[in-house]
């Protein structure tokens, strides 16, 4: 396939699929959701994760206020949730009540953690940084929630007990096909 090179970049897809994520924060009586598909790990010690979010957003309010965040990853079959969340404000709506949202208590933190995520972080917010129209929000992990089942044995998600929500970009949602999963370890393929 040949590629084409444009200078006016506009909306670009072209880094999707992501892991779709459900934000979550809490802070002087109100919490909030939102969908995150911008986010990464940042170091292993200390453990830290990013999220871009950007500087309008309810939930970057409150993650100020509290200078704390949650980051849930949920499974494909809630999908609808991420949409939901992520299309509705918080500040005007508790999507907790809208949508039936289900939690379950933190350990070391105020932040909602979903009853439906396969994996959640509880996050100390330790940076903030403004890029554009997002801000870039650092946590310590200073908790971690999972289903043990749905990781195999070294950690790594089984995708024959679970299929992960990934975001395409434009409002598509898809899943991994766990036929596809290959073992390319850095040891053999590094030193072709």
């Amino acid at each position: 396939m040949p590629k084409i090179s444009i200078e006016s970049v506009g909306d670009f897809y072209q880094h999707y699929p992501k892991v779709a994520a459900i934000l979550t924060a809490s802070a002087g009586g109100k919490k909030n959701a939102m969908a995150a598909a911008w986010h990464s790990a940042i170091s292993f010690k200390p453990p830290l994760y990013g999220v871009s979010v950007a500087l309008k957003r309810f939930t970057y309010q409150l993650i100020l206020e509290s200078r704390e965040f949650g980051i849930n990853f949920v499974p494909f079959g809630t999908a609808e949730l991420v949409a939901s969340v992520g299309g509705s404000g918080g500040g005007e709506v508790d999507k907790f009540q809208k949508f039936g949202i289900a939690e379950e208590r933190p350990l070391k933190t105020s932040v909602p953690i979903l009853k439906d995520a396969y994996a959640a972080y509880e996050c100390k917010l330790v940076d903030n940084k403004t890029y554009g129209d997002h801000a870039w929000v650092v946590g310590e992990i200073v908790a971690v929630h999972f289903v043990e089942d749905a990781f195999t044995a070294s950690g790594v998600l089984d995708l024959s007990k679970l299929s992960p929500a990934l975001y395409l970009g434009a409002e598509l949602y898809a899943t991994t096909d766990k036929e596809s999963v290959r073992l390319l370890d850095r040891e053999t393929y590094g030193r072709r």
